[in-house]
């Protein structure tokens, strides 16, 4: 047996290698198996174009799968809601229904459902293919709507080719993208938030909560109907023209694609749709997400591969997506979930416990994608380290292209949270910021969506606390803001300076959203105080926030500039852990933090290749809301307190508490000294 290069790679996966095998000879079974008559798995994945309601030149075609019903009738606006003969499916075969109709039976805009008859029961749902579902403002209830314009949307970039570069991720929510007080639209964010992040330097946008779901508060994670756009933002035309103007500005998109569970609700999801509990989710206890409160899919239904396959190609074909995050991949690879477990130890990813029927679907998606589009992102939101998790399928892995640095994040608020400032290990920061696979791709993080859920807070909230409502004018001088702005820039060139292969930020996040993320609840008055972003705080230079988003676009434009993450190798040059000075390399750039919360340095030496160094970056400029203690202009020349010792020569640098400063060797003759 061919051992993998995952195992070749990581000589700790030596006596897993037989399984890690299993895995792909599984994988490439199941695709055997499924395509049959089709000639690849994006002919197989093409069931969006087959079920559902479909317009012809001569005709309506519409198509379902409910092998448990016994009869199903399509109902609404133009039956006035009864059951009519005429409206009636016919079974054909394989329990599949379908039903053709005269072009002048329906029109574009009707709502309409499925009554399903199945022995012993009946009930309205939403078609499980559909593409357009809205809600009544008065009654709340869910319909699909026939959504057939009579011009379809004209691609204005019809082909857009993502270049090859880093990627720097906006996480967006469409939805909370408006500083007023109720759910944004798509129109909206295209016009007033796209230019935003453009002029802030992130080339890929993360868009959240795409798919209809039913409750806002969910933050679009329980999906009930995964091929319609969220009506709640408005019509898919208006997603594409989102889409395409982000081509046009040369940004690529990506969807998180939720295909780790699917959520109760049978009037509007796909719970019970043709009367089983079993159609789309597992038997007994398995069918339940102890912690989700949802369903779980059943990857080992071949339907269920078809129906989930098919959606990964719908969005890459109708919307023209770049990728997908996919979500809750640990709870998707456990059988259980992976719930309240430390992975500690190898035998933990190999213990009989995982979902191999989950591990071949994700295998299979992720070749659907590439195989659909070669250049196309998939990143998996993975807690557990699974190895192999953003490894090429060839070399025995599942195929993302990256994984989330997860553990970043979650360490910044331990350290923030449990220790005084005096006692933070910059050589522990280190170890944890830079501890990655080496064989894998990662994307890293100072805080995304989740560190600010309801019940948390934002890092600068959590470091600013009330004096982010009182101290935050320029006029004012407060010691703890101080200190929060100063530590909110450290963190995050930390971050990116060691990131692994990709960087993301939550919308907002870069100039110290304050407070936390809670959409319209019962719990909450049905308010819309936090489910917003508060762009007029960033604008107001009168305010002290517009310093910290300075700080982010230089930071994004210098790590993009020098091609930070296309050098791996990063090298701890220096170490001092009871002055809380530490000093790497990356590339052509020295990195150097001082996180001592009260002595300045004068004269630091930093053991450093002889040359002259010019400083690029600085948390302590004044331009980013610093106190200007470091005079930028300046060249620093090394110098060495023993010519006779080879590779002797230091860097003596000013270092003021709380700095963190990018600098750069430069040649003999340099840009920077004209």
């Amino acid at each position: 047996m061919k051992k993998p290069q995952l195992v070749l790679h990581d000589t700790g996966l030596e006596k897993f290698s037989e399984q890690i095998v299993l895995r792909q000879q599984n994988a490439l079974k199941k695709e055997k198996e499924l395509l049959r008559e089709s000639k690849s798995l994006s002919d197989f994945a093409s069931g969006y174009l087959y079920f559902g309601l479909h317009k012809t030149p001569t005709n309506w075609i519409f198509r379902e799968w409910a092998p448990n019903a016994k009869e199903i009738f399509m109902v609404g606006d133009f039956s006035e809601w009864k059951i009519l003969d005429q409206f009636k499916l016919q079974s054909i075969g394989n329990g599949n229904w379908e039903i053709i109709l005269p072009l002048s039976s329906i029109s574009h805009g009707q709502k309409y459902k499925l009554l399903i008859r199945w022995k012993n029961g009946e009930g309205e749902r939403i078609p499980a293919w559909t593409k357009r579902v809205i809600q009544d403002p008065k009654t709340l209830i869910f319909d699909a709507q026939v959504w057939s314009p009579d011009e379809p949307y004209q691609w204005r970039i019809p082909t857009f080719t993502r270049k090859k570069e880093e990627l720097f991720i906006y996480e967006t929510h469409v939805g909370m993208a408006t500083e007023e007080f109720r759910v944004g639209t798509f129109p909206e964010f295209t016009e007033k938030v796209l230019p935003r992040i453009k002029e802030a330097g992130y080339n890929t946008i993360q868009l959240m909560a795409i798919m209809e779901h039913p409750y806002y508060g969910s933050f679009g994670y329980h999906i009930s109907n995964f091929f319609a756009v969220s009506s709640r933002f408005g019509t898919p035309e208006e997603l594409k023209t989102l889409i395409d103007q982000a081509h046009k500005l040369g940004i690529s998109v990506i969807m998180d694609l939720v295909h780790s569970h699917s959520v109760k609700n049978e009037l509007e999801g796909l719970n019970k749709f043709d009367g089983t509990t079993f159609q789309y989710f597992h038997k007994g206890e398995r069918r339940n997400h102890p912690a989700w409160d949802s369903l779980c899919f059943n990857y080992g239904k071949n339907e269920v591969l078809h129906f989930l396959l098919s959606n990964c190609k719908f969005w890459l074909e109708e919307y023209k997506f770049d990728g997908f995050r996919y979500d809750g991949i640990t709870s998707m690879l456990y059988l259980d979930h992976g719930l309240s477990k430390d992975f500690t130890n190898y035998d933990m990813y190999f213990d009989n416990n995982q979902d191999e029927d989950a591990i071949t679907f994700l295998i299979l998606s992720n070749k659907l994608v590439h195989e659909l589009n070669s250049k196309a992102i998939t990143i998996a939101e993975e807690m557990s380290g699974m190895p192999g998790t953003a490894t090429p399928i060839a070399h025995g892995g599942l195929g993302f292209d990256y994984r989330l640095a997860m553990g970043t994040p979650d360490y910044w608020i331990k350290i923030i949270k449990n220790l005084n400032d005096e006692h933070w290990n910059v050589g522990e920061i280190f170890y944890e910021l830079t501890r990655k696979r080496h064989d894998e791709k990662t994307i890293s993080y100072a805080e995304s969506h989740d560190q600010a859920l309801v019940g948390d807070k934002t890092l600068a909230f959590r470091l600013m606390d009330k004096d982010i409502y009182d101290n935050m004018h320029n006029q004012n001088q407060n010691l703890n803001v101080n200190r929060a702005i100063a530590l909110h820039k450290i963190i995050r060139l930390f971050t990116i300076s060691t990131a692994g292969n990709g960087y993301l930020n939550f919308m907002g996040n870069e100039f110290g959203h304050p407070e936390w993320i809670d959409f319209p609840r019962d719990g909450n008055n049905w308010s819309y105080q936090h489910a917003r972003r508060q762009w007029s705080l960033n604008d107001n230079k009168d305010l002290k926030f517009h310093y910290l988003g300075d700080f982010d676009k230089n930071m994004i434009e210098l790590i993009k500039k020098e091609s930070c993450f296309n050098y791996p190798e990063i090298n701890l040059i220096h170490e001092n852990k009871p002055n809380q000075v530490i000093a790497f390399t990356r590339g052509e750039l020295l990195f150097i933090f001082n996180l001592n919360p009260t002595h300045s340095f004068t004269d630091y030496s930093i053991l450093i290749s002889p040359g002259k160094y010019k400083i690029l970056l600085n948390t302590d400029a004044i331009l980013f809301g610093g106190q200007g203690l470091v005079d930028e202009k300046l060249t620093y020349f090394t110098s060495s307190n023993d010519d006779k010792i080879v590779n002797n020569f230091y860097l003596k640098l000013y270092l003021p508490c709380r700095i963190g400063m990018v600098l750069k060797k430069l040649p003999s003759k340099s840009v920077y000294e004209l």
